[in-house]
């Protein structure tokens, strides 16, 4: 079997421009109300639903570069701890700032 496969790569920082048919169609879409979207095949996504929603474990967040001081004692924790001290860094950040998202929430 002899199968071609055919690969692109999209930058999406700088995509063509849309052509005047693929305005129009926008146009045409973002004109229509919502009632006349038929939604017969899509369940109703419900309070529960979201309360047991999970992230997708493929997601990644984008990533900044920045300069943060930091103690030079929690560095060298970090730091000896093995490779990988940004990401711990990061994950501990990260921890702290969803338990405060969560506490808002509570609020």
């Amino acid at each position: 079997m002899n199968s071609k496969v055919v690969r692109r790569v999209v930058d999406l920082a700088n995509l063509p421009p849309l052509t005047a048919e693929q305005k129009a169609e926008l146009a045409a879409l973002a004109a229509r109300p919502d009632s006349d979207i038929d939604t017969s095949d899509i369940p109703e996504l419900g309070e529960e639903f979201w309360q047991k929603a999970v992230r997708n474990p493929l997601y990644r967040p984008t990533k900044t570069s920045t300069t943060v001081r930091i103690d030079s004692d929690v560095l060298l924790w970090l730091r000896s701890q093995g490779k990988g001290y940004q990401s711990r860094l990061n994950a501990i950040l990260r921890r702290e700032m969803i338990e405060a998202l969560k506490a808002k929430k509570r609020a």
